[in-house]
């Protein structure tokens, strides 16, 4: 093949890629509207048209592909909820699964889902622990639960995904290793309770480990961003189906609650140390299934969900920013300040991270990319003054793990935004391609990852495990 010809089907490839996370279409529609797009380009090659107009123009000439998916909805309305209601794999006419994955993925799940409900009542046999003020979660101290609560749930789910991909026994190796290196970081450090390093590793390694779960994910595919963008996509609708989760087991629990006292009979200490933690351990490995299981089917969420909350926090951030202006006043540093801070930044990121997960790629520039543009711009002016005031603040009174950690993260997310901004100008001036965007993205996904990582491993002994 020619330069030329590996770049248009590069294009078809990511177009190919885009209308499989439809849920309107099958395989077989896809397959037609390629064959129609692949014909259209021919014929407009063999009129002279260059390989990147000719695909442009062809996909023009078919319109929008949301206008399409659309005719498909309408006209097949009935295969959008049975793949809600069915379990896996790619319908039939009558709904039924032909890949043959649906049951054993079943299995899996359910199997897996019991040992990350067991693995927690497994951390009442805990026997280490820390000195503290005598707080307990399931018996087990709070600090110790805290810094374990992910390192004996994720692994199912990383399991559960391991199993689906059918991954090389190397990686299932490096997965291990990587868990068994985040519980010698969360158990053999000696933390105080009240360390600053102990909530650190509590919040960082859940991050970190999560990124293994990442590299689960993408066994099938490690080296390509498609496969890094649809972890990010992953991320995104397991959160909606673990929210969705745990509001109806909140549902469950009050009924269980009201229905037994009903009849004198008091349930909540099978509630605070059964129902509620066992259910929260196997929801993770549940959520994950039914994003495996429903492709799709939560991911046009990813558009209304950007389009609502881009504006709010863009208007948020900007009046924030004038109000800064106006008093002049200076960010008061405080240990949950600055988590504020840190957590809105993230969530920007997220709310970028979404909507590229979900733009169509071959879309021109509109509105919402500058709307985008500003939120981004918005949260790196913020970004660059609490840098400004924790290194003041470093530089007068010294460094501690957490300005330390805060230090990291807000560098590490400066970068990001500040390409990303970088990189949004240029799409709106229509001079930068979107797949620039999507690959800047999935490839800085690693420097969160060993961000997380340094803090668990690293931060405790540097700082002397205050």
């Amino acid at each position: 093949m020619t330069d030329a010809q590996d770049e248009l089907e590069a294009q078809f490839a990511q177009w190919r890629h885009y209308v499989a996370r439809r849920p309107e279409l099958r395989n077989s529609d896809a397959d037609e509207l390629e064959d129609h797009l692949r014909g259209s380009v021919e014929e407009l090659l063999a009129a002279g048209l260059h390989t990147d107009e000719a695909f442009l123009v062809a996909v023009k000439r078919m319109g929008s592909l949301d206008d399409l998916t659309r005719e498909f909805a309408q006209e097949h309305s009935e295969r959008l909820w049975k793949q809600l209601v069915l379990t896996g794999g790619t319908g039939d006419t009558d709904g039924k699964a032909v890949d043959g994955r649906s049951r054993p993925d079943l299995l899996a799940m359910v199997g897996c889902a019991l040992g990350a409900a067991v693995s927690i009542k497994l951390l009442e046999l805990l026997g280490t622990r820390v000195e503290s003020d005598g707080a307990e979660v399931l018996g087990v101290d709070a600090a110790v639960f805290g810094l374990n609560f992910g390192l004996v749930v994720l692994p199912w789910l990383a399991a559960f995904l391991l199993w689906r991909r059918q991954a090389k026994r190397a990686l299932i190796g490096a997965v291990l290793a990587l868990f068994a290196l985040g519980a010698v970081a969360a158990n053999a450090f000696p933390l105080a309770a009240d360390s600053q390093s102990v909530v650190l590793t509590s919040i960082h390694l859940p991050i970190a480990l999560w990124f293994v779960i990442g590299l689960s994910y993408v066994a099938d595919d490690l080296r390509t961003p498609r496969r890094r963008m649809d972890f990010i996509r992953f991320t995104g609708e397991w959160f909606v189906y673990y929210v969705l989760i745990a509001l109806g087991g909140g549902v469950l629990t009050a009924f269980v609650a009201g229905t037994f006292q009903a009849i004198g009979i008091s349930p909540e200490d099978f509630i605070s140390r059964w129902l509620v933690p066992c259910g929260a351990a196997a929801a993770v490995v549940v959520a994950g299934w039914l994003v495996e299981a429903k492709q799709s089917v939560v991911e046009n969420i990813a558009p209304v969900l950007t389009r609502l909350f881009t504006p709010l926090f863009t208007a948020a951030l900007l009046a924030f920013l004038v109000a800064v202006v106006i008093t002049t006043a200076s960010i008061d540093l405080e240990r949950d300040t600055l988590i504020l801070f840190n957590l809105l930044l993230v969530v920007v990121l997220a709310l970028l991270l979404y909507s590229i997960s979900a733009r169509d790629p071959l879309a021109p520039p509109g509105l919402f990319d500058k709307l985008q543009l500003a939120l981004v711009v918005s949260a790196l002016a913020i970004d660059v003054l609490v840098l400004v005031a924790i290194t003041s603040r470093i530089t007068e009174y010294g460094t501690t793990p957490n300005k330390a950690a805060a230090l990291g993260e807000n560098v590490a997310l400066l970068a990001n935004l500040a390409w990303s901004a970088w990189l949004l100008v240029g799409l709106v001036r229509r001079t930068t391609p979107f797949a620039t965007l999507e690959r800047w993205q999935t490839n800085y996904l690693p420097v969160f990852a060993g961000w997380a990582w340094i803090v668990v491993l690293v931060f405790p002994p540097l700082f002397d495990y205050l």
